[in-house]
Formats: structure tokens, sequence, C-alpha cells
């Protein structure tokens, strides 16, 4: 498929060609400045560490308790309500909270990295990140990674201006639709492999999500694709009326997910206290802060349904 840069930063339109170098080289560009950024935050650390010694010879060093919890790091995305930053930069949303509750009681302390999405899997092969945690599609990934889940369902949908006249999929044939790069309605627009899937005019894959919806409004595209949760709580944040199709792309199930080679253990002991935590009630009370009849979410049996 051919892959046309326009006036907006990290967008790319499919055509109907091979995606050429010019957009392989944004994105190493990309990579690398994201690269170079952690490296030099890794050594200014250690100029800071080495003056603190240097500053501290003879003065006896406070250690942290002994009870302290071992901290472990989740590779997260901008995606409310499942995870987000509000003003005084704590993180919320439904799998913050969810992994705050199953860590803790796995005996972790988690710290949320807002990470670039495309550049989730390098982080966690490297080790930057332990695991994969912010609305993540398990279907069609399954042997990707380790996973602990499914712990709840999503379902993918379309939607579209209250004026047009799209009604179902099949409407979509030739049009244009925007959605958020590497995610799951990207790669169901992109392979076809649903008889359903009509083929689109253009297919326009942004980093920023909420940029999908900047498109929508302005006309640029005729729809968006995007988690149905996420599509309602942006109407509800910009007091913005769309209108979703009633055919879903998808139900998918959510998981956590941890690199293949990854032998701790932690991904199988989480799994096990997720399923604690909706047996008890824990899960559908914090999903319930966020969603109307939050059982309906931890229905992971309708997984695949269309």
């Amino acid at each position: 498929m051919n892959a046309i840069i326009n006036q907006f930063d990290n967008t790319f339109i499919y055509g109907h060609k091979d995606k050429n170098e010019k957009e392989l080289d944004m994105r190493k560009n990309r990579k690398n400045n994201s690269h170079t950024y952690r490296k030099r935050i890794c050594i200014m650390a250690v100029l800071l560490a080495g003056s603190l010694m240097l500053g501290g010879c003879g003065v006896k060093k406070e250690n942290a308790a002994d009870n302290e919890l071992p901290e472990i790091v989740i590779g997260m995305d901008y995606f409310e309500p499942y995870s987000y930053q509000v003003s005084n930069g704590e993180y919320k949303g439904i799998d913050v909270e969810l992994a705050k509750e199953a860590f803790q009681r796995l005996g972790y302390q988690p710290k949320f990295e807002n990470i670039v999405w495309e550049d989730k899997d390098e982080l966690l092969a490297e080790g930057t990140i332990d695991c994969l945690w912010s609305c993540y599609s398990m279907n069609g990934r399954e042997d990707k990674y380790q996973w602990a889940g499914p712990y709840m369902i999503s379902r993918q949908v379309v939607a579209v201006n209250p004026n047009s006249d799209i009604y179902k999929l099949s409407d979509l044939e030739g049009k244009k639709l925007a959605v958020q790069s590497t995610t799951k309605p990207e790669e169901i627009f992109l392979r076809r492999t649903d008889e359903r899937i009509p083929k689109l005019g253009n297919l326009i894959s942004l980093e920023n999500r909420e940029l999908i919806y900047t498109f929508l409004g302005k006309g640029y595209v005729d729809a968006v694709g995007a988690h149905e949760e996420s599509i309602i709580q942006y109407m509800k944040d910009y007091n913005m009326e769309l209108r979703i199709l009633d055919e879903p792309l998808m139900t998918v199930g959510l998981g956590v997910a941890f690199a293949k080679d990854d032998t701790r253990g932690i991904c199988q002991k989480l799994e096990q206290t997720l399923a604690d935590m909706k047996e008890d009630g824990t899960a559908a009370k914090i999903i319930g802060k966020y969603l109307d009849d939050p059982e309906k979410y931890l229905e992971v049996d309708k997984i695949g349904e269309e």
C-alpha cells in the first residue's frame, strides 16, 4: 500500500500501493529521537548519582524501609477511560485502578509510563517496561506475547457524524476512515479478512488518537474506528455528538501483555489475581466508576462476536 505523508504530523493515508521509504524514515527518526532522549536521561541519572555519592561521604545513608515493595513498570497510552493523567499528574482510569489493586495483592508497586505506542514491542523486549496494560486487544495477538487475561471485553466499532448516510459497514465502501495507528481497527481494515469489511477509499492512521475525532469533525474523513468506550468518553469530554453503527467490527478481549521470553512468572500470577478480583466483585466495582453496567464488560465468553 502507498502511504502519503500530508500536512499533519504522524499521519499516514493508505491508498493502493506499498508504503514508501519516506514513511519508514519518518518512523525510524521518531524512534531514534526517543532512544536519544532515554539515553540522555540515563546519563543524567548516572551523573546525579555520582554527585550524591561524593557529597555524602562520611554521612550515614538512610536505607528505604525493608518492606518497600519492588517496582513494576507498566507501559501505557493515554486512552480514556482506561488510562490517562489528570492535571496534577496522577494516573487514573479503569486499567490504572485494576493494575494498582492487582499488583498490590501480588506485592508490587506499579509505576506507569506513558510510551510511544508504536515503540511498545521494542521497549518490552529491552526491559524498559515490564508489561503493556492500556486497553490492549488480545485478538490476533495471542501468540505474540504472554498474556494475563482476558480480564474484560470491549467492542471495536465505527462512528460517524449524526447526519451521515453511513448506517452499516457496507456503506463504508469507497469512504475515508480514520483510526489510531497500530490498533485493532487499523488491522481490521488493512487485512480485510472479515468479508463484512468493505474496501475503503482511504484509511488514515494517526498516532494521536484524539486527532481521529478532529478529522471527522473537520470533514477530512467520513468515519472513525475505535473502542466503543473511548468514543463514548470523547463525546462526554468534548460535548461532541456522534452516531455509533449498530454493527460492530468485533468484540475483543483485553489483556496485559508480557514479553514472550519473560520467565519471572508474574504474568501467570497476575492472571489468577485478575480472576480473583472478578470473583470477589472488585473488578466490577472499579469498572463501574467509569462505565455503566460494568458486569457486561466482564462477559469474556462473548469475545470474537461480530
